[in-house]
């Protein structure tokens, strides 16, 4: 069971003032534990890339317009692209919510189709809608908008706004895509207990920074 759970997390480090040993750290407990990835700034893609090298089975992923998803369509593109070319194989980007929240819904489609299609056959595309600031029929339709524009995954939380998952969000997230596309859960997911019920209720991925807490069976108190 530990080990199917290693595998579904994203071993994250996503704070503003992350130092390179604190990163390096990162590296190093992912190739221990083999999850699934690390996630991380797009400024550390590159050294996460060469240090997972020879681990292929730990991804780099890395975040686009994070944390707001309120910059324009064409940055989203080129950072990922960049992101790509640093060795990001995973991206998980922030859609433009307040579009969503408009009712704007062909911006919000054409911003996540943006960085699906500079992802297209290089990274898989991780939607993060931001649950914790919509209604339950606003992440209906986030899940929507990001299946029809093509995305690999819908998360729930960058892990900085007002909340993270919850399992009613998850379920939910689950229920409207379906089988065939993933769901992350992030943001709060700080134990075995945590991960096992976001699980439960639909995840097939988990980002979180408490990843060897998780698998040690321990508690943290980080808000991601």
């Amino acid at each position: 069971m530990t080990l199917n759970i290693a595998q579904m997390i994203d071993h994250t480090l996503l704070k503003a003032d992350a130092s390179e040993a604190e990163v390096r750290k990162l590296l190093e407990e992912a190739k221990q534990f083999k999850f699934a990835s690390v996630c991380l700034n797009p400024t550390w893609v590159k050294t996460a890339a060469e240090f997972l090298s020879e681990t292929p089975e730990v991804k780099v992923c890395t975040v686009i317009g994070f944390p707001l998803g309120a910059t324009t369509s064409e940055v989203k593109a080129f950072e990922t692209k960049n992101a790509i070319d640093n060795g990001a194989t995973e991206v998980d980007m922030v859609i433009n919510i307040g579009a969503l929240k408009d009712g704007q819904y062909d911006v919000v489609e054409k911003d996540i189709k943006a960085v699906v299609e500079a992802a297209k056959g290089k990274a898989l595309t991780k939607v993060i809608i931001e649950t914790c600031l919509l209604t339950e029929e606003e992440i209906v339709k986030a899940c929507e908008l990001a299946v029809k524009a093509g995305a690999d995954f819908v998360k729930t939380s960058t892990g900085f706004s007002t909340g993270g998952a919850t399992v009613e969000d998850v379920a939910l997230m689950r229920k409207t895509v379906g089988p065939e596309i993933g769901v992350k859960a992030s943001g709060g997911v700080r134990s075995l207990e945590d991960a096992e019920a976001v699980m439960k209720a639909g995840a097939n991925r988990i980002g979180a920074s408490s990843g060897v807490k998780i698998m040690n069976g321990q508690v943290s108190t980080s808000s991601y």
